[in-house]
């Protein structure tokens, strides 16, 4: 099996990554805002459409990785089912079936987020007409996404190779999606709507062409131990990675990690311009710092996978998390320098969060012997989980703060300490809660 992956063969792999972080961005930022200022949609309605949407798109998420698995299976001999035999070796035209859909994927992805963006003149004199627009487009839109994420995703998986490998996979991926992420924070408002939708079709159409002539999957399923697995039939169902321990261990920690870095990314905001009292040409310098921060820690991260692992190197993007707000928690107002190095640093963090979880998450598939034959189910509920956890995140976080008096605007010094626990001390907590699970579960019963 490889244990080297070459740079040539990390970008083709990764590059993906670059337009669906590109998408993202603006489907869950500037689309609210576009609709209620430049269709005049009250925030009641587009609140309702966007999430029926956002709930359907998660729901949907564990179907789609099923269905990302049968695009590898080719039906076995009756002699072989009969026999009970492992089925035979996924073939090159399987992979080949992928691009494919993938390339359809990414068509729809394109001319959805068009759609989205850029409503038919007929529709914008009918409130109604332009809900239903906005409802079907941002479900294919959506759909779309979800798809070749998960497409994506399980490819990078079936490459297998040891943690080291599997980690720089994921770091290429992730890395070149925040490459992504910080083109789609800029382009939207210095280059237009139509400009930002002509580089997603260009980036879409370059990323599948490097994919396709990236680094191929092997054709046997083999687990960390090298011995070849043979075929179980409960792979046929989505439920699966349910039945694994080890999955079911990753992805609790998985979640309270995911939720402690959703809260201040909700909050973010809201503690800028309460707390801080910072002005608004300074945003951008603040998640700048924290994006640009984490794309340029990935490599850091990875040199220390092989003393460490995978775990205890996710435990100490933890830890530094954890110190990080934990400082943030006595700023005031006017420290914006102060500010600027807490995003840098919880950046630095965040490295960890986007290259190695995903990388266990393949080794976990490699050890139950699911290798070519479930990643799909896998990192359906994967992409299940990284959205509840924006849910929970905003469902918890937002009307905790309410509830505790804070309202946006708020100058009372109350309201503000309620904001700052909320801000900084909740991810400490729900960080801290992460790093003891990831000991108990992960890191001690598989040192």
């Amino acid at each position: 099996m490889t244990t080297t992956l070459s740079w040539q063969q990390g970008w083709r792999y990764g590059l993906m990554g670059l337009p669906l972080a590109f998408v993202a961005l603006p489907l869950y930022v500037v689309l609210p805002n576009h609709y209620a200022r430049e269709f005049g949609v009250s925030l009641a309605s587009l609140g309702a459409v966007l999430l029926a949407a956002r709930l359907f798109d998660t729901l949907i998420d564990p179907l789609l990785g099923r269905w990302a698995d049968c695009l590898h299976q080719v039906p076995a001999p009756a002699a072989v089912r009969a026999a009970r035999q492992p089925p035979p070796s996924v073939p090159p035209d399987a992979f080949a079936r992928v691009l494919r859909w993938a390339a359809l994927a990414a068509l729809l992805l394109c001319a959805g987020f068009g759609l989205l963006f850029f409503p038919p003149a007929a529709m914008l004199g009918s409130p109604r007409e332009l809900m239903l627009w906005l409802g079907a487009t941002l479900l294919l839109t959506t759909t779309a996404f979800s798809a070749l994420t998960i497409l994506h995703q399980a490819w990078g998986a079936r490459l297998g190779g040891d943690a080291v490998y599997r980690s720089r996979v994921v770091a290429w991926r992730e890395g070149l999606g925040l490459v992504g992420v910080v083109i789609a924070s800029i382009s939207p408002v210095v280059l237009g709507l139509p400009a930002t939708l002509a580089l997603l079709c260009v980036a879409s159409v370059a990323a599948w062409l490097a994919w396709r002539s990236g680094p191929v999957p092997t054709h046997t399923c083999q687990t960390e131990s090298g011995v070849t697995a043979e075929s179980n039939a409960a792979s046929t169902s989505v439920w699966l990675p349910w039945q694994r321990s080890r999955f079911r261990q990753l992805i609790s920690v998985f979640m309270v990690n995911g939720i402690a870095s959703a809260v201040p990314a909700t909050l973010l905001l809201f503690f800028v311009q309460d707390r801080l009292k910072a002005p608004a040409n300074v945003e951008p310098l603040f998640l700048g710092s924290y994006f640009v921060c984490a794309a340029l820690s990935i490599p850091l991260w990875l040199k220390l996978v092989p003393r460490l692992g995978l775990a205890r190197t996710w435990g100490l993007g933890m830890v530094l998390a954890i110190l990080v707000f934990a400082f943030a928690a006595g700023l005031g107002e006017g420290d914006i320098a102060a500010f600027v190095a807490v995003c840098a640093l919880s950046g630095v963090a965040l490295g960890t969060d986007l290259a190695l979880p995903a990388a266990l998450l393949a080794g976990v598939i490699q050890h139950h012997g699911d290798q070519q034959q479930s990643e799909g189910a896998y990192f359906g509920w994967w992409a299940f989980a990284t959205k509840l956890n924006l849910a929970l995140a905003a469902g918890v976080a937002l009307p905790a703060l309410g509830l505790f008096g804070y309202t946006p605007g708020a100058t009372d010094p109350e309201a503000l300490q309620t904001l700052t626990l909320a801000y900084c001390m909740l991810p400490c907590v729900l960080k801290t809660c992460a790093a003891i699970l990831l000991y108990t579960l992960i890191i001690r019963k598989n040192p």
